[in-house]
């Protein structure tokens, strides 16, 4: 029996569809939730974990898969979109996404692109790194609660140290990730996003142009 799971993808959550079993269920988009969504997901060896490209937010997500060794492919939202529309699929949900995004890769069969053994132990190592990162800036937001003022001053300096390391980190990935064959065809998908034909898809591709926009977890703040 053929496992495949479908990955919906917002900017805090990530909402999970698998089949033939019909399980669904969501976690949060950071570290722990990553950390679980690796958990569930790697004892059903499934065939297939298809990624909704959705702008970036899901750059990370696609990291810890492939550091993970799991089979991945970052799909087409265009076609994702069609399929849904072919199935009649009217309400739009995260949930009901999931479902359409795990069926799409069940009925369409993209083939999943193995990453070479260096690329999947880059991505372990920069994924966990970046969840280390974040847990320091966490940690350092609630030590400054409880220090005097002056003292606040040096965890606010660590803070903005952690986030240019974070930046730096995120950036890593993305150029990581965007460099694996589970990403699709550039072009494939520049022409995907709404106003954007293939004529300036092909030129933006050419061009080596990403269009992307900024992620990051949301670590603790201090209350």
């Amino acid at each position: 029996m053929e496992v495949y799971v479908g990955i919906d993808v917002s900017k805090d959550r990530l909402d999970v569809h698998i089949r033939p079993s019909g399980e669904s269920f969501a976690v949060a988009r950071d570290g722990d939730g990553l950390a679980d969504l690796i958990a569930r997901l790697q004892p059903l060896a499934p065939r297939l974990v298809a990624v909704e490209a959705t702008g970036g937010f899901e750059v990370v997500v696609a990291a810890a898969i492939g550091g993970a060794g799991l089979p991945l492919a970052v799909v087409n939202p265009a076609q994702v979109r069609h399929y849904a529309q072919a199935l009649g699929k009217r309400a739009k949900t995260d949930k009901v996404d999931a479902e359409v995004i795990t069926r799409f890769a069940e009925a369409t069969h993209p083939e999943p692109r193995p990453l070479p053994d260096e690329a999947t132990q880059l991505l372990a190592d920069l994924v966990a790194r970046r969840r280390q990162i974040v847990v320091m800036m966490g940690a350092e937001r609630q030590r400054a609660t409880r220090l005097p003022k002056r003292l606040k001053k040096s965890c606010e300096r660590v803070i903005r140290v952690l986030e240019k390391e974070l930046a730096e980190l995120d950036r890593e990935i993305d150029t990581t990730v965007r460099g694996t064959p589970a990403w699709r065809d550039k072009e494939d998908l520049l022409a995907s996003v709404p106003g954007v034909g293939p004529i300036i898809a092909r030129t933006l591709a050419r061009s080596s142009v990403r269009i992307s926009i900024a992620w990051r977890d949301s670590p603790p703040k201090a209350k």
